[in-house]
């Protein structure tokens, strides 16, 4: 951080604690637009950081903009929905977007960029940048998304099915192309109860077959 209070350039900080200790300031001083581009509403997990965001809220309207776009996979747990449904009723946009988000990113007021890394047994690396045409960059391919995507109440008319996280696991399993046995070891469960979640999962996902359910899980993000 420079002597102002402002962000380098770019940084890099490791770890959620990490991005909340040198970077929450940089949310109270948000004043114009919030934008998020997240595959699901575990990418900026810290209470921290929600709370940052969440102070903000009640100032979305016509001077303060918060727009937010996610993956499916973000629709699929009843907590998911019922924070989208939250916001979106404090007057954040929220659109859901069919399309793989190549990186998760916050951006505030096009001045100042973060972008997460993939996550890691040791915590996410985050990348903040203030360099004007990285912001307007990623700012530009963020609109050319949200202009595609579809919003949240509408998406939810589509009836996108349910599926808990022990579900999402057994899916990036099959993804995998892990046998029953391995699959079960890694979960801790038997392998009867193994097949019978697989079974219970390929009926939620309409699946006829094995490589049905994952062709499903894929379309909705959540593989």
């Amino acid at each position: 951080m420079g002597e102002t209070g402002t962000v380098d350039q770019i940084m890099t900080l490791r770890g959620d604690l990490e991005l909340v200790a040198r970077t929450g300031h940089l949310f109270e001083r948000i004043r114009e637009e919030f934008v998020c581009a997240a595959r699901d509403l575990e990418t900026w997990s810290q209470p921290e950081a929600r709370a940052a965001v969440g102070a903000r809220r009640h100032m979305a309207g016509k001077d303060f903009t918060i727009r937010k776009l996610l993956s499916p996979v973000a629709l699929t747990t009843e907590p998911g929905r019922d924070h989208l449904t939250q916001i979106s009723g404090a007057g954040a946009q929220v659109r859901i977007t069919a399309t793989p988000l190549p990186h998760e990113t916050i951006i505030m007021d096009r001045r100042t960029m973060i972008l997460a890394g993939s996550d890691s047994p040791t915590g996410r690396e985050y990348t903040v940048t203030t360099a004007e045409t990285l912001v307007g960059g990623m700012y530009a391919l963020f609109e050319a998304a949200w202009q595609s995507a579809t919003p949240y109440e509408s998406y939810l008319t589509g009836a996108l099915p349910l599926v808990d996280s022990d579900g999402r696991t057994i899916l990036r399993a099959l993804g995998e192309g892990l046998t029953d046995e391995t699959a079960a070891r890694r979960l801790g469960l038997s392998l009867r109860t193994y097949r019978r979640r697989v079974a219970d999962l390929m009926r939620t996902l309409d699946a006829g077959s094995r490589f049905q359910a994952g062709q499903r899980a894929a379309e909705l993000g959540l593989r």
